[in-house]
């Protein structure tokens, strides 16, 4: 059993981390964008102006953390971890060292066939079918997800010409035990997908009382009598997802100017 408490915790997030020469007095941008995708993550490194400003660093590995310009704006740029305690440390840290509000987005799996293949889907709330959301919220089914700015989000879809789906999600922390049954008891509670961070997300920031959106691309198919991979590796229907990451980028903009 998880006990939430009201308490803060003993261990304090401190903000990125620095390499020598890094300027360690750097204030970063209001505006931070994380993509779980790591070929996403390289395109943007290769065609915007990045400047390498800090880093995540645990036990096992680094990512590097960057400002980038778009549209004249300056944008923290960020991979995200993928899991729930990961992406929690992640907008932690980012809070900590001055970020106030967070754009993170990724690939989902489909509770429904229907919905195409790399459409965009808006979740609304999500299923805690995790851990660690327990530890900031108090304990419930749901989360309200994407409080703010969906309609401003929905725009710029328009805009952009994409389909996509509004709905619950459905975030769990064990990829492997995505079950028929649990498929099925979700999908007849109103959710659309499940990914990872979702519910995560949204309990952290609320905590924090962070502004935020999350959003998804379609990926995997699992409303079928066999997993449907679909374009779920990285570099399939990959000029597909350059798009999807603009539309976060457009996002960031009008979250940039949001004085809230």
């Amino acid at each position: 059993m998880i006990k939430f408490s009201e308490e803060e915790g003993f261990i304090k997030a401190h903000g990125i981390k620095f390499r020598e020469g890094q300027d360690k007095n750097i204030k970063l941008p209001k505006v931070a964008v994380g993509v779980f995708s790591r070929h996403l993550f390289d395109d943007v490194i290769e065609k915007y102006s990045a400047l390498e400003v800090g880093y995540f660093s645990c036990a096992n590995m680094e990512r590097n953390i960057y400002i980038i310009k778009y549209k004249d704006i300056e944008i923290v740029f960020f991979m995200a971890g993928v899991s729930g305690p990961w992406i929690a440390g992640d907008i932690e840290e980012l809070y900590s060292a001055g970020v106030q509000k967070v754009i993170i987005f990724g690939n989902c799996g489909v509770l429904d066939s229907k919905i195409e293949d790399c459409s965009i889907i808006i979740p609304t709330k999500g299923f805690r079918d995790e851990g660690t959301s327990y530890h900031y919220v108090s304990p419930s089914e749901t989360i309200q997800i994407n409080p703010d700015y969906k309609e401003d989000f929905i725009k710029i879809l328009n805009e952009y010409n994409f389909v996509y789906t509004e709905g619950f999600t459905w975030t769990t922390d064990a990829f492997y035990r995505e079950t028929t049954d649990k498929m099925k008891y979700f999908k007849d509670n109103g959710a659309v997908c499940v990914e990872m961070e979702g519910t995560v997300i949204a309990s952290v920031c609320q905590r924090l009382n962070m502004k935020y959106f999350t959003f998804y691309y379609a990926g995997d198919n699992l409303d079928s009598t066999v997993w449907d991979k679909r374009s779920l590796e990285g570099l399939i229907n990959f000029d597909k997802k350059k798009e999807v990451l603009l539309l976060a980028l457009e996002l960031a903009v009008i979250l940039n100017e949001d004085k809230y």
